[in-house]
């Protein structure tokens, strides 16, 4: 295999069967393994060949050359997240690694109150991402209109949904679709459902996807939680995730009335910037949908209370719904428990907290919840 014949083959067969990751991992005795994108290979040869190729397409590519540290961060990171890539993939997503990998080193190194990290977006630019996951439909919460303003009500200092019983589903993954408005409506209703009921159920977010539109939402482009709550009270129910499965991505509505597993009696908007009446509702009744702008640092956020300065906090500029399921206060500062829809893998096992009390993203811009028909 010493001629350039015989290199020139073997980095065209790697090319040509798509090999994904290439790691070379010592073991305690020794032994030498080669991950692939199927199937791990306990072979020496197999993986001086495979690492020699990533090697040489490196050194001819002219692009900025990786530290040896960045690419074993980046390998184990592929590993970590089951991630595959063809050669050329590999060389076009290590820099965009190394940026956000950089970002987050030197966001921690600062007095911040919140923590960056690598999670499974790591080899994305914000601008890929945004593509993929946040809406691209505009979507003004304004054309929401507010029926529930603060009032002298007592309200708890602290609320977690989730520790109050069998009341939260479990963190779901809306994938690469902007569907974050279907996520937020259903865990807003099961949570509703749960606490009137003592039934927790997992709704469909596929018919959302499919059949929300005649409301003024867009499937995977994007919507409103308040807008999809209204659209299952006048289509009298939604279907359960089992009878309706997730697809992440638009599809044609087939929805059976017969099996509407929650109802919709009516949908309570909380005035928009009323952050005082989103504690009152989330303390007294159940979990509230709310919209926010995301920005780029939010793509790594690891844990802490989320705040920014660039966000803006005003309707028009919303991207991503999520649902608040509780909050409290740390160390002097106020904030949400706020459940995402990006998977478990993703922040505190797929929540974050953010600033309460300064509509922090425009996050009290456009609050809203469902009253179950039970």
């Amino acid at each position: 295999m010493g001629g350039v014949d015989g290199r020139g083959r073997a980095q065209r067969g790697a090319e040509e069967a798509s090999l994904v990751i290439h790691e070379e991992v010592t073991r305690p005795r020794g032994q030498m393994w080669c991950f692939t994108a199927a199937r791990m290979v306990a072979s020496p040869g197999v993986c001086a060949l495979l690492l020699w190729g990533l090697g040489s397409v490196a050194a001819s590519s002219g692009a900025l050359q990786p530290s040896t540290d960045d690419e074993f961060h980046f390998k184990t990171w592929i590993l970590l997240h089951e991630k595959s890539y063809t050669l050329q993939e590999y060389f076009q997503r290590l820099p965009i690694f190394m940026a956000n990998r950089r970002r987050v080193e030197q966001h921690n190194a600062e007095k911040h109150s919140f923590q960056l990290g690598l999670n499974q977006f790591s080899d994305m630019t914000f601008e890929e991402f945004k593509k993929l996951y946040l809406w691209s439909e505009p979507q003004n919460c304004s054309a929401t209109g507010g029926k529930l303003s603060s009032r002298s009500v007592q309200y708890p200092d602290s609320m977690d949904w989730r520790k109050k019983g069998n009341y939260v589903t479990p963190v779901k993954n809306q994938g690469p679709c902007g569907s974050c408005w279907t996520f937020s409506t259903t865990g807003c209703l099961e949570s509703a459902v749960a606490i009137k009921t003592g039934k927790l159920l997992s709704l469909s977010e596929q018919q959302l996807v499919d059949c929300a539109q005649a409301f003024n939402n867009h499937g995977c482009n994007g919507g409103l939680p308040s807008q999809a709550f209204e659209y299952i009270r006048y289509n009298r129910g939604i279907m359960s995730e089992d009878a309706y499965p997730y697809t992440a991505e638009n599809g044609t509505c087939h929805f059976q009335p017969e099996q509407a597993s929650a109802m919709v009696k009516d949908v309570v908007n909380i005035t928009m910037n009323d952050e005082l009446g989103m504690v009152q509702a989330v303390g007294n009744s159940n979990p509230v949908s709310i919209a926010f702008e995301v920005t780029s640092d939010f793509m790594l956020y690891q844990e802490g209370i989320y705040k920014s300065d660039t966000c803006a906090r005003t309707p028009d500029k919303v991207n991503h719904a999520v649902l608040v399921v509780g909050y409290g206060q740390e160390g002097g500062m106020p904030y949400w428990i706020v459940k995402n829809s990006w998977g478990p893998r993703w922040g505190m096992d797929g929540y974050f907290n953010i600033e309460r009390g300064s509509n922090m993203c425009g996050l009290a811009t456009c609050a809203s919840y469902p009253v179950p028909q039970v």
